[in-house]
């Protein structure tokens, strides 16, 4: 469809006599279309990427007596992870029975696992975090503290002031008492 667009477009332009600037913006279009389809693939491709990468640690951290809910909406806990990537786990209760399931990993659809971090993406993680807290203050917050820092500054200030003042009148009356 848009090729018979842009050949439409090109046939009009070369019976008007401006075949050649008609002729190359179609390839200009062309080409820029074919830009903004391949960057869409690759953005698509990362997340997608990023995606699979989040759900494979999810499902590492699958350990017994994680509460889980497959994609068939059964909701359970774990009771055991098998080594051929699956898991048996428990629905029910003891008042309604409870059901035993050999399911597959895959089969998961969410769970209340939580992967374990290594010290760099926890340090990474609460730099993120005071920096998400420093970008949240108001702007009337902002100021307060503006000028919470100042008073602090210059009441050290003053009080160094007082001190340097207060050190010269002690060494003339030392000096009056020596005499």
């Amino acid at each position: 469809m848009l090729w018979n667009l842009l050949s439409a477009t090109s046939d009009v332009g070369s019976s008007s006599g401006a075949g050649a600037g008609n002729n190359m913006g179609s390839w200009l279009m062309i080409i820029v279309l074919a830009l903004v389809i391949i960057v869409f693939s690759v953005f698509s491709r990362r997340s997608q990427k990023k995606r699979q990468e989040e759900t494979q640690n999810m499902l590492d951290a699958i350990k017994p007596g994680t509460k889980v809910m497959t994609i068939g909406c059964i909701w359970g806990v774990i009771v055991e992870v098998c080594d051929d990537n699956t898991f048996i786990m428990e629905t029910g209760s003891e008042t309604t029975g409870k059901s035993y399931l050999k399911l597959d990993k895959r089969a998961i659809y969410q769970s209340d696992a939580t992967v374990e971090k290594t010290e760099n993406a926890e340090t990474q993680e609460a730099e993120e975090v005071k920096t998400e807290e420093t970008s949240e203050e108001s702007p009337f917050e902002e100021v307060v503290n503006a000028t919470e820092e100042k008073t602090e500054e210059v009441a050290e200030t003053a009080e160094e002031t007082v001190e340097e003042t207060a050190e010269p009148a002690e060494n003339t009356e030392t000096e009056e008492t020596n005499e």
